[in-house]
């Protein structure tokens, strides 16, 4: 048996990247996006998964650092796991705006949905669902999902008095 684990941690070992970093260092810090409706985003290739620069003040144990973070991020307690920091490599040509974000306690943050893009339903065998396409985000960088269009309603009940009547037969593989 200790043979059969100490072959499956040396399998685990190679795919593992041990990161340290240094007093002085800046970092990126990992925050997540979520709508409050019924499933995640499918926003992760537009949303932003990292914020940041900032500098690491010191370790606090092998694998926890304190940060040094804006008065904006002033609610979050300033102390990661380094599995939520990435290492941000200077360049001198790299220049960003920070963009405001609100994040929760548990580095999360709300997107909300800007307009609905189309209206269809789904038939199932017994009965047929009604579904709504929602934009996600800001114009420009939106992120679209099939929701329940009873969800939405209950949710964003504003959305509905800007879309129009357009409902259409949707085929399941064209939504999952």
């Amino acid at each position: 048996m200790l043979a059969t684990q100490n072959r499956q941690k040396t399998y685990a070992d190679v795919r593992k990247k041990w990161l340290e970093f240094q007093e002085g260092d800046h970092i990126f810090l990992k925050v997540m996006p979520m709508t409050g409706v019924r499933r995640a985003m499918k926003l992760k290739k537009l949303s932003p998964q990292f914020i940041g620069p900032f500098q690491i003040l010191k370790q606090i144990g092998p694998v926890a650092y304190q940060l040094a973070l804006p008065s904006h991020l002033s609610n979050l307690h300033n102390v990661f796991h380094v599995s939520q920091l990435r290492k941000y490599h200077p360049d001198p040509t790299h220049s960003f705006e920070p963009e405001s974000i609100r994040l929760k306690e548990d580095l999360t943050f709300h997107v909300s949905p800007t307009r609905i893009v189309d209206k269809g339903s789904k038939q199932l065998r017994n009965k047929i669902v009604k579904l709504v396409k929602v934009a996600w985000g800001k114009e420009g960088t939106e992120g679209f999902t099939w929701e329940l269009e009873s969800d939405i309603k209950r949710e964003y009940p504003k959305l509905f008095s800007d879309c129009g009547k357009l409902t259409q037969l949707i085929k399941f593989s064209d939504i999952f």
